[in-house]
């Protein structure tokens, strides 16, 4: 049997979003769909407002209860398991992560300057998560049949050509094939200072084709593997987190890598702008 995809619940809206965002995904891959609740919330309590272990347990029945009721109405024909764990959520999530293909968070709502939150604990778990993190906003919309509304739209991936990662590849033409939509590839890079003067435009025409041949060269054996996939490259001179932001303005996911550290967490620069910043929801898929 398939390991499942597993989604943190807390009865927020962003968690709503997730659980809507994983029945599908659990449901597309015929795997079995596990819900999570942690209930030791202390560390993350003041202590005028911490409440009894009876009552956060009694709260943790109410939310996944809600949330079976949910998955229920959207996706009936799901195996369905929902787990109420006494510890922090941090920890409750990197276990489920463990041992599932996909782990599935709700992002905490609007930030400034129009961006996300994904918190403290969410930011834990993309760092530390050895399995890919799908970071799903309040706002996302899908019916049951997995079509967001506008129609189809495309996955976006973003890709380095000097460290093209298999992994990445995999879940993002794994993603278009099975919901049948476009993969657009980005790859951007920052330009030498000399390629900006006129002088040098051939240089900088010559950096752009050779660019272009190498993302070519390493998207190949996954045109190859999904051949139903329609897929588009872009490779340009710029700033790699603002074109992935800018790319994902229409798209229904946008796919990024974290390289698994030896020691310590770490979200790189990219992958951390674009998890707060991309309007569509963002699957952070570790390698390395």
């Amino acid at each position: 049997m398939s390991r499942p995809i597993a989604v943190g619940v807390d009865g927020s809206d962003g968690s709503l979003a997730a659980v809507d965002w994983a029945a599908d995904e659990a449901a597309l891959r015929g795997a079995p769909l596990r819900l999570v609740n942690a209930t030791r919330w202390a560390e993350h309590q003041l202590q005028a407002v911490r409440v009894s272990h009876e009552d956060r347990a009694s709260q943790a029945e109410g939310v996944l209860g809600a949330m079976e009721e949910r998955v229920r109405s959207r996706r009936p024909e799901l195996s369905m398991t929902a787990d109420e764990i006494e510890d922090s959520p941090a920890s409750v999530l990197l276990e489920a992560a463990s041992r599932a293909d996909v782990l599935v968070v709700g992002s905490h709502g609007l930030g400034t300057a129009g961006g996300f939150i994904i918190g403290s604990v969410g930011q834990e778990v993309v760092a530390d998560a050895k399995e890919p993190v799908v970071l799903v906003r309040p706002d996302y919309r899908e019916d049951a049949h997995g079509t967001p509304g506008g129609g189809q739209r495309r996955v976006v991936l973003g890709l380095d050509v000097a460290d093209a990662r298999d992994e990445l590849m995999e879940f993002a033409f794994d993603y278009a094939a099975r919901r049948d939509v476009p993969l657009h590839v980005v790859h951007s890079w920052h330009a030498p200072f000399f390629h900006r003067h006129r002088s040098s435009a051939d240089a900088e025409s010559g950096t752009q084709a050779e660019m272009a041949a190498a993302l070519a060269k390493v998207v190949r054996p996954f045109r190859d593997k999904f051949p139903a996939v329609k897929v588009t490259e872009e490779s340009a001179p710029g700033r790699p987190a603002g074109w992935l932001v800018e790319a994902a303005a229409d798209a229904r996911l946008v796919v990024v890598g974290r390289r698994r550290a030896s020691s310590g967490s770490h979200i790189g620069s990219i992958t951390h702008a674009v998890i707060h910043h991309a309007s569509c929801p963002v699957a952070v898929v570790p390698h390395g």
